[in-house]
C-alpha cells in the first residue's frame, strides 16, 4: 500500500497545539496519531473529528476537559492529519475507517469511554458504540448523524460535489467558512497543515461520496448499528448547533430512537457546522453532563 505521512516539520509551533504526539501502528502497518492528555486512570473522553479536518479541531476542549478530570483522548482518522494516509482511493471505505478506529480503540484498550463526536465522526463513532457498547459510557453527539438512506440534504449535495469536482481544495478556508467565524491565517494554516500536496488530500476528498443517503453499499451496516442504538440505554445527550445547514433537525431522529437520549438536558449550541470552532464550552458542558447523568443512573 502506497502511503503518504506528513512531515513532522509541517506540525511545528502550530497556534495553541502544545500536545506530544502519540502514535499506534495497526495490523496492516497503518499509523495512528492521537493526543492524550491527563491522568491514563481518568474516564477516558473520545473526540472523533469529520472532514475534512483532524484532530487540530478540538484545540480549545482538550484543555477543558482534561482540567474537568477526564482524559482527552483525541485520534487523527486514517488519511487525516498526523496518521498515514493511504494514496490509493480503494483503500478508502466507511466499513474500512470504522474498523481502523476499532483496532485502535482495542489496542489501547480504553474502558468506560464518553464520545464527543461531530461530522464524519459521529458516523465512524457511532457506529463503533454499535459494534463494542461495553466499551461507552455515553455520547455526546453534535452536528452529525447516522444516515441511513435518507434523501441528501441540497447544502450537503453542493458540498459532495464541490469535493468531487473543484480543481482547489483549500481545507483551511473550508473550516473557515463552515464554522461562520474568522480564523486566524495561522489557524487557517494548522488546518492545512497536515495536506500539503494534492495527493495527501485524497481522504478528505472522497469521503462525502461514502455518507450512505440515498442508495449506499453501507446502508446494511447502518441498520445494524440502528438497531444497536435503539437498545442503548446509557446517557446520550444531543448538542446540535442553531446555523449548520447540513445537520439541522437530525437531532430529533436520536431523542426519538436512543433509548439514552431520554431525559437528558438536550441543547442548543451556536455557530456554524463546526461547533468546536464556535461554541467549545457548550460542546465541553454537554460532555461534563453525559459523565454526571452515567454516575446519577
Amino acid at each position: 500500500m502506497r502511503v503518504y505521512r506528513t512531515p513532522d516539520e509541517r506540525f511545528a509551533a502550530l497556534p495553541d497545539w502544545p500536545y506530544a504526539p502519540h502514535y499506534r501502528d495497526l495490523a496492516d502497518g497503518l499509523r495512528v496519531h492521537y493526543v492524550d492528555e491527563g491522568a491514563r486512570e481518568a474516564q477516558p473522553v473520545l473526540m472523533l473529528h469529520g472532514e475534512p479536518t483532524w484532530g487540530y479541531l478540538y484545540r480549545r476542549m482538550i484543555g477543558p476537559v482534561v482540567k474537568a478530570g477526564f482524559r482527552a483522548v483525541v485520534p487523527d482518522l486514517i488519511g487525516f492529519g498526523r496518521s498515514d494516509k493511504p494514496l490509493d482511493r480503494a483503500a478508502y471505505s466507511y466499513a474500512a475507517e470504522v474498523a481502523w478506529m476499532r483496532q485502535w480503540i482495542e489496542a489501547l484498550d480504553l474502558q468506560d469511554i464518553i464520545l464527543a463526536c461531530q461530522d464524519w465522526g459521529s458516523l465512524i463513532g457511532l457506529r463503533l458504540v454499535a459494534e463494542m457498547p461495553e466499551r461507552f459510557a455515553g455520547v455526546a453527539l453534535s452536528n452529525g448523524g447516522l444516515p441511513e438512506g435518507q434523501p441528501a440534504p441540497r447544502a450537503f449535495a453542493i458540498w459532495r460535489a464541490f469535493s468531487r469536482y473543484s480543481p482547489v481544495f483549500p481545507i483551511g478556508r473550508i473550516v473557515n467558512a463552515g464554522a461562520k467565524k474568522r480564523l486566524t491565517a495561522e489557524e487557517i494554516a494548522a488546518y492545512d497543515a497536515p495536506f500539503p500536496t494534492r495527493a495527501s488530500k485524497v481522504a478528505a476528498r472522497i469521503f462525502p461520496s461514502f455518507v450512505p443517503l440515498g442508495d449506499n453499499v453501507a446502508l446494511p451496516d447502518q441498520k445494524r448499528a440502528w438497531a444497536a442504538l435503539e437498545a442503548f440505554d446509557k446517557p446520550f445527550l444531543c448538542c446540535f448547533t442553531d446555523g449548520d445547514p447540513i445537520t439541522r433537525g437530525g437531532d430529533a431522529l436520536f431523542t426519538g430512537r436512543v433509548p439514552g437520549a431520554r431525559g437528558m438536558a438536550h441543547r442548543t449550541l451556536k455557530g456554524g457546522h463546526f461547533v468546536q470552532e464556535n461554541d467549545p464550552a457548550g460542546f465541553v458542558a454537554a460532555i461534563c453532563d453525559v459523565a454526571a447523568a452515567r454516575l446519577s443512573r
